[in-house]
């Protein structure tokens, strides 16, 4: 197949590249900075510098392309802030995740594409009530911390629009797996604290693991919202510890959930004590997946056992954790 990637030189658009190349796609790559081409030359790419909010060239490029299989991975993640404001940290993304999902949705109508994949999430988005892990049927947030409701809209409109085009809405765990990952240095320097009971569910994937099961979606998966997570859902009170150990930091600090919403507002609160996992049994069951990491535990060993201080300097307390950048 001739599969278009937009956004092939993020996190898991570069891990994604060469698992497509690997299996005999033709890949067409694109990303924001002309500079990136080399980079997704040597992945297996044919480079495309693409501003994806821009419809006219999202058509153009689509078309030149003439694509079997679109898929969208792109996001806006440097820069990012803090918690407290969420919503504005998330401003460019949830862009993305709107007016470039309905670029490249327009594009393939006019193309002829019909097979589409898009990039959501699996985490914080579900409801905060009921069960401790959350299957696809299973309502997102109706009430959302208010810091967060433009990010959770965005998520929203790319799956639904997604989806009615006959498309694939991938929900991803908190991606690990990056030796550069920003999240270590908040842990190793204790700026990443347990709140409250940290009693949050969350679900992570390697991504290697996030990968294989985008080329899966892509290549057979039918259309609807998928789960990609492991086998694990943890609360942050189990999993944060763990990676400290995995990396030899010392235990996380613990703070009460009232100077916890100073520093990182009702979000941060939020995530670190009510969000929901989520269960993988649908993609395992229909895309035929099967992880390289069915758990962070050896994960988080594997990926981070080596890791050591980069002496940069730390991040601010609030800063949002690379596991929840998607």
């Amino acid at each position: 197949m001739r599969v278009f990637v937009a956004g092939a030189t993020g996190a898991l658009g570069s891990r994604l590249v060469p698992q497509l190349a690997e299996r005999g796609h033709t890949v067409i790559g694109t990303s924001r900075s002309p500079e990136k081409a080399a980079h997704l030359r040597g992945r297996g790419a044919d480079p495309v510098a693409l501003d994806l909010l821009d419809p006219g060239a999202v058509r153009d490029a689509v078309a030149a392309a003439r694509p079997d299989a679109i898929v969208h991975q792109a996001t806006a993640l440097a820069g990012l802030s803090d918690f407290k404001h969420f919503d504005r940290s998330f401003a460019q993304t949830n862009r993305l995740r709107t007016e470039g999902t309905d670029a490249l949705l327009a594009a393939a109508r006019e193309v002829g594409v019909a097979r589409v994949v898009a990039q959501s999430f699996a985490g914080w988005p579900y409801a905060r009530e009921g069960g401790r892990v959350k299957i696809e049927e299973d309502p997102l947030d109706p009430a959302p911390v208010p810091a967060m409701r433009e990010t959770l809209a965005a998520i929203r409109h790319l799956e639904r629009t997604v989806v009615a085009a006959g498309g694939i809405a991938l929900r991803y765990g908190g991606f690990y797996g990056s030796p550069d990952d920003a999240q270590l240095e908040l842990v190793r320097r204790r700026r990443f604290p347990l709140v409250g009971d940290g009693g949050g569910v969350w679900s992570f994937v390697h991504l290697d693991d996030a990968a294989a099961a985008t080329v899966l979606a892509v290549e057979h998966g039918e259309p609807g919202i998928y789960n990609v997570v492991d086998d694990e859902p943890a609360p942050v009170h189990e999993w944060l510890p763990a990676l400290a150990a995995a990396i030899g930091a010392k235990p996380p600090r613990r703070v009460p959930r009232r100077l916890a919403r100073l520093a990182a507002g009702e979000a941060g609160v939020a995530l670190m004590t009510e969000s929901r996992g989520a269960s993988n049994a649908k993609a395992k069951r229909e895309l035929g997946w099967e992880l390289r990491y069915p758990s962070w535990r050896s994960g988080f060993r594997e990926a981070y056992g080596g890791a050591r201080s980069s002496g940069s300097s730390a991040s601010a307390p609030g800063r949002v954790p690379a596991a929840h950048r998607a």
